[in-house]
C-alpha cells in the first residue's frame, strides 16, 4: 500500500508571507507493487544507492501525477518525472521514486 501526497499552495510561507510555500495534502491509499531497482536498470538510472530508488507498478489512476509524492513504509519519496509511464490502453502505471532524505 502506498499513500499519495498531492501538492497544494500554502496560505502562508514559513516566513509569514502570503502565498509563498507548498504544502503536501494526504490523499488516498492505493494498492501497488513496490520493488527495489536492481541490476542494469539501477546502473542506467545512475542511482548510487539502489535501495533509495524503488520501482512502482500499479493500475492507472488519476488521483496523482508526476509532481506528487508517495509515502511508503513511513518514508516519503518523490516521483522521478522522466520515468512516469501511464498506459491508458492497458490501464497500467509505472514509475520510479526516490527517497527524500531531509524531508522536514
Amino acid at each position: 500500500m502506498i499513500q499519495v501526497l498531492n501538492r497544494k499552495e500554502a496560505k502562508t510561507s514559513k516566513f509569514g508571507l502570503d502565498g509563498g510555500g507548498i504544502e503536501w495534502e494526504e490523499g488516498p491509499c492505493l494498492h501497488a507493487n513496490v520493488d527495489y531497482q536492481r541490476g542494469k536498470s539501477a546502473m542506467n538510472a545512475g542511482s548510487l544507492d539502489a535501495y533509495a530508488v524503488k520501482i512502482v507498478r500499479m493500475r492507472w489512476t488519476n488521483v496523482f501525477n508526476e509532481r506528487s509524492r508517495v509515502k511508503y513504509l513511513d518514508k516519503t519519496y518523490q516521483i522521478i518525472p522522466e520515468t512516469w509511464n501511464a498506459n491508458h490502453r492497458e490501464n497500467t502505471l509505472q514509475f520510479l521514486m526516490q527517497l527524500i532524505v531531509n524531508d522536514k
